[in-house]
Parts: structure tokens; sequence; C-alpha cells
């Protein structure tokens, strides 16, 4: 290994580290963290006059519209509360289509006048804000010199602080449009897309005979992958540093081919790290639940309880932020790309998700009959059809440059769009496909054959890691989610096709005049079974076999992000999106328009980069190296010893050829097509390509060149060194 000043910097910091007690779960157990810093139901109650309290709770409950007299009596309660708790500032935080979280931070003091100040938040102040929308993504929608935008108080997501070593900022979750009403984020077609879903499955719940039928929400859980290097390494690779992934790094003798990092025992410096995380984010109210070790060196996972979609978005990001800045606080990077790292796992971010409510519970819950069980098969028949009518939507709402690294290899789903019911569900459509379904297989147990050990209770089904849209019992999970993106894309598809897909149920079971209601509904399940199992696959997703058979089911295989992300403003997407009012085409088409270009700048980034590491770092190593081969074969010569030139002539061919490619990319930088749809087939065609082919030639150096010469960490120690 390298003795380069990165890596005794990281091994020092790895055999140095001492855990420390940051976070004293022994003297307050975690339990009494929880929603510290959240103006939750139980602040609201305590802090709220009654009648204030009723209507905010009936706006959170039902989304009746907030009674406009009650806001600035809420807005002092909030102020007051955040006051008390040392804020200094407020902010209105938003997800615009960056991706990323956005925030622009307001003084709670004013003048007044007398030469102090005094600490004001007003309803108006809580309701709305208006950061400057000139300078974020909009695809064309506004132009840089209209800069006027607008925040809008997401009332059902509640209001948190974020401490800082010097201070406190009270956060308020919103929406972001701009000054004529277009949408510019990802949280609005969230909420307006959850409207529709509830208006949708409540129209099946009454056809089914519920009265009482309180909203009915869509729930969301998403798992989240990451890698955790030293800081040390990432400083020291550009790529990392601005890419967020590796451009070159030959493969490391060892990898993650033992499996032995999956659920292994957590490093102690990482654990720790995990703690703290883990107790500010109860402090915000996320419900994390699970974290271990993830399949590739240095990768983690951790995730949460699934809870109202529009908070889940709101705790992801947060989730991704508190990730990021406790590593640091550790010596650690924590690295979100897809695929930081070639030639082992990416990172992805499973999306379980379901659609409930207080009173029916959760409607994806099979019971352990599910062909007795009627109400849910249409529900999940509905996800079916939805899927299968929209699996291109689906992959075009996850795709990236980034993400393109990851899907089909063997982490991840394929670009193929398929959903796995397991055994039992998939026998249960078989038998609609002809009919009623008269049967359900059975869960069973298991007898370990040891007195000690308990009998396991046996699910019906084994789960399936290779499926994009896999049942997972009472729920959905959506693998092909990319671990650094916002779940609000996929998040409002998904509740936006599967209300499209309820809306035609419920009209047909409606129009179903004449017809026991028991019959209408195994007619419109065989007519879903039958047509739209083309999607239902339990097998070998990653199997070549599979891409035979997708083909001939007609299934989309949009392997690239070219390729899929058309269907953001295809002709049925808009249909769909414009019926329930979640987006209008020209916001559509503008989000088409930014995923162009988020694609193109991702590869421009990324080729400026192999362009500068490869001139500036790798060439100068390699014939540096090439001159002390070429002195030593000389002085051999001069002195009369036979001297072999082979490895020689290897660096100086690697040396011309990584020249030549290398001009070869200036050459394709140089062509400018006329539209952003050839500029983003131009560079997945023609750029990407050729990054690929200038990384295989420095990686061949690598595993020559004398590791003490090398200019930068290798993976071999950013994955193993802890």
């Amino acid at each position: 290994m390298s003795v380069s000043p990165a890596r005794l910097a990281a091994i020092s910091a790895a055999n140095n580290y001492r855990t420390t007690n940051t976070v004293a779960f022994k003297e307050s157990h975690s339990a009494a963290l929880y929603g510290k810093n959240v103006f939750n139901d139980k602040v609201m109650q305590a802090r709220l006059p009654k009648a204030v309290y009723r209507s905010l709770k009936k706006t959170i409950d039902t989304g009746a519209p907030l009674d406009g007299s009650t806001a600035d009596i809420v807005a002092t309660a909030i102020k007051d509360w955040a006051l008390e708790r040392g804020a200094t500032h407020y902010s209105h935080v938003f997800q615009p289509l960056t991706g990323l979280t956005a925030e622009k931070h307001d003084s709670f003091l004013e003048p007044d006048g007398k030469g102090g100040a005094i600490a004001e938040f007003s309803g108006k102040q809580l309701i709305q804000g208006e950061p400057d929308a000139s300078s974020f993504p909009s695809g064309g929608i506004r132009a840089t010199f209209e800069a006027r935008g607008y925040t809008a108080w997401d009332v059902t997501s509640n209001c948190y602080l974020v401490e800082n070593a010097n201070g406190v900022t009270l956060c308020i979750p919103t929406a972001f449009v701009s000054w004529t009403g277009e949408v510019l984020d990802h949280k609005t077609p969230i909420l307006r897309s959850m409207k529709a879903l509830d208006e949708q499955a409540r129209r099946i719940l009454k056809l089914f005979g519920h009265t009482n039928i309180p909203m009915i929400t869509a729930t969301a859980g998403p798992e989240q992958e990451y890698f955790l290097i030293d800081r040390n390494f990432y400083l020291s690779r550009p790529d990392l540093l601005s890419a967020g992934r590796t451009l070159f790094g030959a493969k490391p003798p060892k990898g993650q081919e033992f499996e032995d990092q999956y659920f292994g025992v957590i490093p102690d410096r990482v654990l720790a790290y995990m703690h703290e995380c883990e107790a500010e984010m109860y402090k915000l109210g996320i419900p994390i639940k699970t974290r271990h070790n993830e399949v590739a060196p240095s990768q983690y996972e951790i995730a949460p309880i699934y809870e109202n979609a529009n908070v889940a978005a709101d705790h992801q990001q947060l989730t991704m932020i508190t990730l990021k800045r406790i590593a640091r606080k550790y010596g650690l990077e924590c690295l979100l790309h897809e695929k930081p790292f070639a030639g082992v796992n990416g990172s992805g971010k499973h999306l379980n998700w379901s659609l409930g409510n207080s009173a029916q519970g959760n409607l994806l819950d099979p019971g352990s009959t599910p062909h007795e069980n009627m109400q849910f098969l249409v529900f999940c028949a509905a996800v079916i059809r939805a899927v299968h009518r929209h699996a291109g939507l689906l992959r075009a709402v996850v795709a990236s440059a980034s993400n393109d690294h990851r899907l089909g290899a063997n982490e991840a789903p394929p670009a193929i769009i398929s959903i796995f019911l397991g055994e039992q569900l998939a026998d249960v459509f078989e038998q609609l496909k002809k009919g009623k379904a008269k049967s359900s297989k059975k869960a069973g147990t298991m007898h370990l054959g040891v007195d000690s050990l308990p009998v396991l209770p046996k699910d019906a089904g084994d789960r399936n890691r290779t499926s994009p849209f896999a049942f997972t019992g009472n729920k959905f999970e959506y693998r092909a989610v990319a671990a650094n993106q916002s779940i609000g894309a996929p998040l409002s598809a998904l509740n936006t096709i599967v209300a499209e897909s309820l809306d035609y149920i419920a009209t047909k079971l409606e129009k179903a005049k004449g017809k026991k209601f028991e019959d209408a509904v195994a007619d419109v399940l065989t007519e879903i079974a039958t047509e739209h199992s083309a999607v239902i696959f339990n097998g070998n997703g990653y199997s070549e076999e599979w891409h035979q058979e997708a083909a001939r089911r007609g299934l989309p295989n949009l392997k690239t992000t070219v390729e899929a992300v058309p269907v953001i403003a295809a002709k049925q997407t808009v249909a769909a999106y414009e019926k329930y009012g979640v987006l209008t085409r020209r916001e559509l088409e503008a989000r088409l328009e930014i995923a162009y270009e988020q694609y193109c700048k991702h590869i421009k980034v990324e080729a400026n980069l192999v362009t500068e590491m490869a001139t500036t770092k790798y060439l100068p190593a390699a014939i540096r190296y090439q001159t002390v081969l070429a002195d030593n074969v000389a002085s051999l010569k001069a002195a009369g010893i036979p001297a072999d030139a082979k490895l020689l002539e290897k660096v100086s061919g690697l040396i011309a050829d990584l020249q030549a490619e290398l001009g070869k990319l200036s050459d394709l930088r140089a062509i400018h097509p006329d539209t952003l749809a050839k500029e983003a087939a131009h560079y997945c065609h023609e750029v990407l390509p050729q990054l690929v082919a200038i990384r295989k030639i420095v990686d061949s150096l690598e595993t020559v060149c004398p590791d003490d010469s090398w200019p930068v960490p290798t993976y071999e120690e950013m994955l193993f060194i802890k």
C-alpha cells in the first residue's frame, strides 16, 4: 500500500480512535429524546387554546383548509416554544428540483424603534415565505431575471428545531412554487397525489360498505444505504469531492466476494457515529428502526418505520443531511452516490410504500386467506395495473447519470420494471385469470430440529432481491430508487398511477348495475389479472433469460437515463397527472428538460475531472516511473548487463494510449448538439464510453506503478481502513 500523507493520516485516525460518550444513552434513554425538537401533537396540545388545537388537528387529520384566524395564534405558540429552546432564526425548508434541501434563514428579531429589538413571528410569516426562485432548476418555467417564488407551509408536517454548536433554527416544512403558480419542487406533487389517492381509495371503500372512512394516506419508509470512508481519503480524491464517485481505481485484491461485511459486527468508530446520528434523528421525530452493515466493504444501511408519505419525504431529506453532517465529527465522509466504487455493490434507497387510514388500517394487508379478502385484492390489483401501464414512468422517475451505474448490477434490480408477488399471491392471481380465486397457499411453520429452538412461523412465499417492485407482506418495496435521490418524484408517481387505477376500478364497479357486487368485483379482478399479469415475475431478474422473456411480454427495458426520461412528458403520463391535478403538461415538460440538463451537467463534470486528474496526477506519476525504468535499462546496458525492457515497454505503451484517448475525449467535448435531448444522447453514447476507456488505461497503470508514488488513495485503502 502507498505511503501517501492521506493514507498515513487515515491509518492514524483509525488506529487512535477512541469512543467518546457524545450521546449518554445510559443517563437518558433514547425514548426520552424522541420528538424532543419537534412541535408535535403533544406540544400543540400543551401550548394552543383548545379551539385552535382542534382547528389545526382537523386540517392535519382530514386535509380541511386551514382556518386563517388561527395562524397568528399558532405562529406565536411556535415562536415562544422555539425561543425557549434557544432559536434565533426561522427557515422555510423546501425541496427544489435539485433533489437537495433548500433553506433561507430569517431572524426573529426586529428593531423596536427605541434602540432595541423584539422577537416577532406572525401567522403570515409562518404560512408564506419568499425565496429567490431564479437560480433553481425550472426547465424554462422561470427566466433568470424572474426571481420571485413562494414557499407555503405544509401544515401536515411538523415544524422542528435544528441545533448547531452556536445556535438553534426553527425549520418549517413547505411547498415551493413560482410567482405564476407553477410547481418548482418535489413536495407539492406529493401532497396533490396523496389527495388524489385519498379520493379514489374512498370510492372503493364506500363500494365495500364502509361509512366511517378517515383520510386515506400513502405511507412510505425509505431504507437508506451509504458508504463511510475516512475523510482524509475523501479530501485526497478530486473525483469523490466533485463527482461523488471514484472515476478511477483498480480492483483491490479483496472485494466483497467473501460476503463477510454483510450484517457483520459494526466497527466501533462507525457504531459510535450511528449512535449519534440516531440520537439526532430521534430528536427530530424520525422513526429510525434498523441499522446494519451492508454487502460492500464500508457500506451500511439505516431504515425507518414507515409514516405518511409527505412526512417520510421530509424525514428522508433530514436523514441524508444528518448522515453527512455527523460523519465529519468522526473524521469520516458519508458517500450517498449510487456507485462510489466500481466492482462492489452500490447504494439504493428501497422505498417501502402502502396506503391506509386509522379505521380500515393497512389496505395492502392480505390477511391469512387473501383469496377471500376481496377488498385487499382490489387494491393489490390496482397496483398491478398501475405498474404495468406506467412501468416506463416508474423507471423514468429514478433515472439519473449516477443511478445508471447501479440499475441492473448484482446489487440492484434491472431497468425492467416488474412486480414480485410471492408464491401465495401469484397463485391467487393465476386463479383469478380463470374466474374466482378459491384457495390460498398456507404459510405453515418451520421446525429447526433442535428442541431448545422455537418453532418459527413461515411466510407463504420467499423474498426476491432482484425485483424492482416487490410485495413484502403488507406493502410494496420499490427497490430501484437511488441512494442520493429525493423520494418525492417516485412517491408522486406511485400515488398518481395507483389513484388512476382505483378510479378505473371504482368506475367499473359503479356501472355494474344489476350484478351482485361480489360478481362485479370478481369480473374486474379477472380482467386485470388477465390483461396485466405480464408485469408479474417471481424469478431471477438478473438473468439473461428474463431480459428475453420481458421483451416477449412487451415490458420496456429502458437501460439508460436518455432512454427513460422522455416518459416523464409522454402522452399517457401527462393524461394521468393532469386528470388528478398533480402536475400540468408544462410542469412535466419542465421536469423532462431538467432531467436532460442534470444528466448533461453530471457527465460534463466527470469529463472535466477525468481530464484534470489524468493530466495532472496520473500521467506525471506514470512518466516519472517511465523515466526511472528507462534510466534503469540504460544503466544496465551501460554496465553490460542484459536488461529486460518489457515493463518499460508496457508503461510506455499505456502512457501513449492514455494521451491518445485524452485527445479523443477533448474532441468529443468540443461537439455541442443543438438540443438537450441530442446533447444528453451524445454524453451517454459517446463521452461516457470514452471516460470508461480512459479509466481502463489508468487502472492498468495503477497495477504496475510503484505503490509509494501513486498520487491518490487506492480502493484497498479507502474500503478497508475504517
